[in-house]
């Protein structure tokens, strides 16, 4: 079963339902205890990195997911989901972030506007079993207005505005999404797809 980790925040019915497209079964899980039960699991988020963290441990998720990081259970972070992956966010300096990727998120700086709205194109620069059929210059759709900046060669894909921002990064088992797969079409679901389906083991560029 694929968790999807229900807070109270994120696009949680958009993404059971592109699960649901791919052919794979996907629950919306609000009972931190469930997670021990999961094959997957997927952390969405949208809007504030403080207030999402803030819920995360409301909820009394944080520990689950550190648990289950440990026993090496695949997860998929997106958008702000995926920007708390990191240590924290100057959007809210007092809220952290689950640590799983050293380094910080960052607004938009020397950007057309804020946020990013829209499709654009991301650039791979790593492998990882789960972005195997995305291909270089495929399309995804944002909303953001901060992005990550990692510490450690964890990057595996760009998307250029205002300069080059992080759009996924990865490691053995877990991967970040700063786009929607949700809401990106065909390309999104191949992602989703990959990530339901795949043999999680060590993308060829070597990133654990």
């Amino acid at each position: 079963m694929i968790a999807i980790v229900d807070y109270g925040v994120g696009n949680l019915a958009s993404a059971q339902k592109a699960f649901a497209a791919v052919g794979a079964r996907a629950e919306l899980v609000r009972d931190p205890a469930s997670l021990r039960d999961a094959t997957a699991i997927v952390l969405p988020g949208v809007g504030n990195f403080g207030h999402c963290s803030r819920e995360l441990h409301r909820y009394g998720f944080v520990p689950g997911l550190r648990g289950a990081r440990e026993r090496g259970v695949p997860f998929l972070g997106i958008c702000v989901g995926m920007q708390l992956l990191f240590d924290g966010s100057e959007e809210d300096r007092g809220e952290p972030g689950l640590g799983f990727f050293r380094g910080s998120v960052v607004k938009l700086a020397g950007v057309p506007r804020v946020p990013q709205i829209g499709w654009n194109t991301v650039r791979k620069t790593g492998d990882h079993p789960w972005i195997r059929d995305v291909a270089d210059g495929d399309h995804f759709y944002f909303v953001h207005s901060y992005a990550a900046e990692a510490a450690g060669d964890v990057a595996l894909g760009t998307v250029e505005y205002g300069g080059e921002r992080l759009a996924i990064v990865g490691r053995d088992r877990l991967l970040g999404v700063q786009f929607h797969p949700e809401k990106s079409g065909a390309n999104g679901l191949r992602l989703l797809r990959a990530f339901a389906t795949a043999d999680v083991g060590v993308g060829a560029s070597g990133h654990r």
